[in-house]
């Protein structure tokens, strides 16, 4: 919720930023979320190797506690250089999640059904709460935009114990701790070199030498850029178009978090259809591409549809997508209901695909699923960091309507990676040296 900070008014009071009509105020406030996301982009890049280095334990405990303690320097930021650099701190620290948790449930769940089902309920939570962000936010920087990061660093700290009881659950560090012969775990240890080229470089060669990584880290990159562009697009939107207040504009996200619990749904029903199938001896069943991709390839669909309405037949238009409905029903004669309610397709959209295409990774990859989340999480992180920053320009230039479409045409395109997945994805495995490696002797080193 604090990465999606609105606090406008109280940051140009307390930092003397210049006029809110001025372009330059605009994109300094977009800078705190960028840099946020910029350190998104770095996080996973250290804490998702690491964890298969160190543990997911430590990883996971110590990153906590540094986001919290740089949420706190935000909130007693003596001017805005400081709370920028605070803000990228914020990100690297909260980024170890994305790249941790998805491979800390490979470790505890060896069945691919249960495993989906508590990814799904994770995915679900986070993909929930940011749309909540500038409800808070658009109401507590009434009082002061401090009052954001006081709330999250509240939020973090009432969850702070449950952190504390996280057990280790990566197999080699279990082993490791519980070795009892010294000159074996000596031969064992590899060299320095050997493992920061393991920690370091990981990421980078997945993504540059495996397909199923980069082309589904280019499709996530883009739905996830577009819900971080929305943070900037809707008080375009509905403070210029609808003149509504901050408050009112965080409202407006409330459709995409009940279409987040929309996607939980359709993934669950899902999961128990495959595992009927499973049962009942079905041969598609047993391939890992039909356990996640056909949730995938409903994803971009699901948010087409053909919306005939009195509200909009004056425009002569029949909206497709969440992207085109949000755009092109955005007029002041429209109520501005119909174009938040676009939000219910898109969050059910945006988490289907990450709760199908996440999952995938993690079964094609397993043990080696952090560094390949590591390399997906950095990619769409930053994205995130540009799209937004276009924001100003790209709906001045193309107005509203247009600028949505842009979105939608290109998301259009990249649903088409799934179904090219399905077809494909077996193949691909089979030539990877990873997943090679996992199918004959897994281990926590492979080479690079």
């Amino acid at each position: 919720m604090v990465s999606s900070l609105t606090g406008n008014e109280w940051l140009d009071a307390t930092f003397g930023l210049p006029d809110n009509k001025d372009p330059l105020k605009f994109s300094r406030l977009v800078l705190l979320n960028s840099l946020y996301m910029l350190g998104f982009a770095i996080g996973p890049l250290i804490f998702g190797p690491l964890s298969e280095h160190l543990g997911r334990r430590p990883v996971l405990i110590g990153t906590y506690l540094g986001y919290m303690i740089f949420t706190l320097c935000c909130a007693v930021s003596p001017n805005f250089t400081a709370l920028l650099i605070f803000r990228l701190f914020c990100g690297v620290a909260a980024a170890a999640p994305n790249a941790v948790v998805g491979p800390l449930f490979a470790d505890i769940f060896d069945r691919p059904g249960p495993r989906g089902k508590a990814t799904a309920y994770y995915m679900c939570a986070t993909a929930m709460v940011p749309p909540l962000g500038p409800i808070i936010s658009g109401y507590a920087t009434r009082h002061s935009w401090r009052l954001t990061f006081w709330v999250g660093l509240g939020i973090s700290g009432v969850f702070l114990p449950l952190v504390f009881c996280l057990p280790e659950t990566y197999a080699p560090i279990i082993r490791k701790k519980y070795r009892v012969d010294p000159e074996v775990a000596e031969k064992q240890q590899p060299s320095l070199a050997q493992e920061l080229k393991t920690i370091f470089a990981r990421p980078f060669v997945m993504a540059a030498r495996e397909p199923v990584v980069l082309f589904t880290s280019l499709y996530l990159a883009l739905v996830y850029a577009t819900l971080y562009l929305f943070f900037q697009a809707y008080p375009i939107i509905f403070q210029g178009v609808y003149q509504l207040s901050s408050g009112e504009v965080g409202l407006t996200f409330l459709p995409i978090t009940a279409g987040s619990i929309v996607a939980l749904g359709l993934f669950l029903g899902y999961s128990s259809y495959h595992s009927s199938a499973m049962k009942a001896g079905a041969a598609w069943a047993n391939k890992i591409e039909y356990r996640r991709l056909p949730l995938a390839c409903a994803g971009g669909p699901l948010w087409v549809v053909n919306l005939s309405n009195d509200l909009i037949s004056s425009h002569a238009f029949r909206i497709i997508a969440s992207l085109f409905w949000l755009g092109w029903t955005s007029y002041s004669d429209i109520h501005p209901a119909v174009a938040s309610l676009s939000g219910l397709l898109f969050g059910a959209g945006y988490l289907v695909e990450f709760m199908a295409l996440l999952n995938y990774i993690t079964d094609a990859y397993r043990q080696y699923s952090a560094s390949a989340q590591a390399a997906s999480s950095t990619m769409r992180s930053i994205t995130a960091v540009v799209l937004p920053l276009a924001a100003p320009s790209m709906y001045e230039n193309l107005g509203i309507q247009w600028a949505c479409s842009l979105l939608g045409f290109f998301t259009l395109v990249l649903a088409c990676i799934p179904f090219v997945f399905i077809r494909y994805g077996e193949a691909l495995r089979k030539r990877s040296p990873f997943c090679q490696k996992l199918s004959t002797a897994p281990g926590p080193v492979v080479s690079l």
